[in-house]
């Protein structure tokens, strides 16, 4: 059971009649749609912290079930939890980032809310960092011996070991578990990362060693990763994409902006999308050139934009009238973007370079342009 705290007046602390201490260690808990887990999840980590200044932060991306409401709750009752609730944001990476950034304690430690990962296992990692000044993080590894990944589907196991295998060719470092989302550091890390971190996707320890200025020290604990009690996996898709963002922005993103990575790429989709369409409507449909071309360009502009709503701008997607309203300026700018490709080649051909040289650099203008646009004005991300 969940016993009450003490409450403290303001001006009793004020006038230091109570000699209060902040919490060592920071928990914070990324969440969406966890509401049964709440305080399942608070009650074993008291059961394994009651001898530990501590405090556990929900970060909960406006969770439609209503999972802040009984953290809030929960937190009425004791100061040891609370609530952050993000409006209009999605992601494990930046939820922890902004639950990092709220605390104050010297150790920040993830835990995911599905009850999967071991609580137990975090005073032995608090006292591992404790004991060695020189070490930055503390990992919970599902692939040391002693650790296992459960009961998981052959398919998903393969696609961890895969996913693990393309963490480690970027972070040159013999971690065995990169993937991992339990794992506790000194706040100090935090300090020298923050205006590093990408912030994308679900893997948060992933971007910590990647953005770090130098190799950071570590040691990892074997755990055996749980089966979930109650609500639903969040692996989809969605999760793979912005793992493959997460390595492209490791790799290239001080040089290219991952989201341009991603505009582009889903571009190339549409080349391909336009290439079709156009086959299928002179060759099944029987439509004249003019009007083949026309509906190939519309079905690859709306096929863009679909994809870029849902992938590349997740964060800010747009639903219902606006969705149909940034369609519209999608493909306007998509119109523009064109011109410019056209009178771009067009140009640089009539001064002599190649044709298809010039036709690339129209391309690439094209491109940026169209991202300009769009993100500005489509998905209005400044």
């Amino acid at each position: 059971m969940i016993n009450k705290m003490t409450v403290f007046s303001p001006k009793a602390v004020a006038s230091n009649n109570y000699n209060l201490e902040g919490p060592e260690l920071t928990i914070v808990v990324p969440t969406f749609n966890e509401a049964d887990n709440v305080i399942p999840l608070y009650e074993k980590l008291a059961d394994a912290l009651h001898d530990i200044r501590w405090e556990v932060v929900f970060v909960d991306d406006n969770s439609p079930d209503g999972t802040s409401s009984c953290v809030k709750a929960l937190a009425q009752r004791n100061v040891h939890a609370r609530c952050l609730r993000r409006i209009g944001r999605r992601g494990l990476s930046s939820a922890c980032i902004e639950g990092f950034l709220s605390s104050s304690s010297p150790y920040l430690a993830v835990i995911d809310g599905d009850l999967q990962h071991d609580e137990r296992l975090l005073p032995k990692m608090l006292e591992a960092l404790r004991s060695d000044e020189a070490l930055d993080i503390v990992v919970g590894s599902r692939y040391i011996s002693g650790g296992g990944i459960g009961k998981w589907q052959q398919s998903r196991a393969l696609m961890s070991r895969l996913a693990t295998r393309l963490s480690q060719m970027i972070l040159h470092v013999d971690l065995s578990d990169p993937m991992s989302g339990f794992f506790m550091f000194r706040s100090r890390i935090l300090d020298k990362e923050a205006d590093k971190l990408s912030g994308i996707g679900f893997k948060i320890l992933l971007d910590l060693f990647a953005s770090a200025p130098e190799p950071l020290k570590f040691l990892e604990i074997p755990y055996e990763f749980r089966t979930r009690q109650h609500g639903e996996s969040k692996m989809d898709c969605q999760v793979m994409w912005n793992y493959l963002l997460l390595l492209g922005d490791k790799a290239v993103g001080h040089y290219v902006p991952i989201r341009f990575l991603s505009f582009s790429l889903v571009g190339s989709i549409g080349v391909f999308v336009d290439i079709s369409c156009f086959e299928l409507m002179t060759a099944a449909i029987k439509l004249n050139f003019l009007t083949a071309r026309i509906v190939a360009v519309f079905v690859a502009m709306t096929s863009n934009f679909l994809i870029n709503n849902l992938f590349t701008y997740r964060d800010c997607r747009l639903k219902g009238w606006k969705a149909l309203r940034g369609w519209l300026s999608f493909c306007l700018s998509c119109f523009v973007g064109a011109l410019s490709n056209a009178g771009v080649s067009s140009y640089l051909y009539d001064k002599g370079l190649a044709p298809l040289l010039a036709v690339c650099c129209g391309i690439v203008v094209g491109a940026i342009l169209n991202y300009t646009v769009t993100s500005q004005y489509t998905w209005k991300t400044r």
